[in-house]
């Protein structure tokens, strides 16, 4: 008689002390995501105050804001791909502990150039951060509810987006401009202490070799990618630098792809984007960011450049924006589930298709200071 087969074992254990904490795991990795993303639109109505009391050039604004984003997103690859392969909890705690040493370093500088360097010291933590927070998901919950988790995680991402500018307006209405950087002390010594007790230790079981080439390649063409997005509207377009960082992007990134393709051991497996769906969703998501990003850094700037409010009142405009993301975004799995994925996609993206087209008329149309604009907006 045929002796029968083993029985698989089971990946998430539901007898397990992570299982049974999982929903309090997810608690502490949005914790550390509202952080990171609060952090990328904080500044935005800081801006006059910056300028103000920093003198900071419009120059260095720019960079202010944006070398953090440059920096976060040219390592995001590789922190990830360190993440799976040393351990997912280092890489966040290491994460929150950079990120935390950046944040107090911003606080106390005196001058522009010092904020600019700052942040970036804060971009490495938040390039760490990010990945290992979804990866721990992946880990911690089964398939069954994966979903639901992963939904939360992202209106977290997208609540803090709007969190940032209404967080930063009340700080700098009775605080100094350092206060919007001292605030992520107290939530970084959380969600660490939390992580230590909570999170499990978890890494690719393959322990795949790194892979230094990918790494740097990775990090030179992301680099040259968002550094030239980020420098055209100030230099234009077709200026030669802008030119030669697209170009330098383009080939970097496509001897990245060719690289990860051959390698034994690829940091990013090309073989996803095979799949239509997924590429589909990756494209989906990142003009979703792209757009939401921008449109938070440049409406916060008009709300008080142009509008004339302060900054605690050009934060409270946005409040409907993060009122309705924390309703909508946990239930979109829901919906994916009964209406199918490229119904609530697709209605996702036309919706704020036609919220951009329409965001331009009332700006143009209200007046530029005084209780006119101010009830127009109101």
């Amino acid at each position: 008689m045929a002796t029968p087969a083993a029985a698989p074992p089971v990946p998430w254990d539901r007898t397990s002390r992570a299982y049974r904490n999982r929903w309090w795991i997810l608690a502490v990795l949005c914790l550390s995501l509202l952080v990171i993303i609060v952090d990328n639109s904080i500044l935005n109505v800081a801006i006059p105050t910056l300028v103000r009391d920093l003198g900071a050039t419009t120059s260095q604004l720019q960079w202010i804001v944006d070398s953090y984003t440059l920096v976060f997103a040219g390592l995001l690859l590789t922190a990830g791909s360190l993440g799976d392969r040393f351990g997912r909890r280092g890489a966040l705690q290491f994460g929150m502990a950079v990120f935390g040493a950046g944040s107090l370093a911003a606080a106390l500088v005196s001058n522009a150039n010092q904020l600019i360097a700052a942040r970036a010291v804060m971009g490495i933590g938040s390039a760490f951060i990010m990945p290992a927070t979804l990866s721990i998901i992946t880990n911690v919950f089964p398939p069954d509810e994966r979903g639901r988790a992963i939904a939360l995680w992202a209106s977290i991402a997208g609540v803090a987006t709007a969190l940032g500018p209404i967080s930063g307006g009340f700080l700098l209405e009775h605080f100094y401009w350092g206060s919007v950087f001292w605030v992520n002390i107290p939530i970084v010594a959380v969600a660490l202490v939390a992580g230590v007790f909570l999170i499990p230790t978890s890494r690719d079981p393959s322990e795949p070799a790194l892979d230094p080439l990918g790494a740097l390649l990775s990090i030179v063409g992301l680099g040259a990618l968002v550094f030239s997005i980020i420098q055209a509207p100030e230099d234009g377009w077709t200026h030669p630098t802008i030119l030669a960082g697209f170009a330098v992007a383009a080939v970097v990134l496509g001897a990245f792809a060719l690289w990860e393709r051959h390698t034994p051991s690829p940091m990013l497996d090309m073989s996803f984007f095979r799949n239509p769906r997924f590429s589909a969703a990756s494209a989906g998501i990142t003009l979703i960011f792209f757009a939401m990003f921008g449109t938070i850094f440049l409406l916060t700037q008009h709300l008080q450049f142009v509008m004339g409010y302060s900054a605690l009142e050009a934060g409270t405009r946005l409040l409907p924006w993060a009122a309705v993301m924390l309703v909508v975004a946990p239930n979109s799995a829901r919906l994916a589930e009964r209406f199918g994925t490229k119904l609530v996609v697709g209605a996702g993206m036309s919706v704020t298709a036609l919220a951009l087209v329409l965001s331009p008329g009332c700006p143009a149309r209200a007046p530029t200071t005084g209780a006119t604009s101010r009830g127009a907006w109101s």
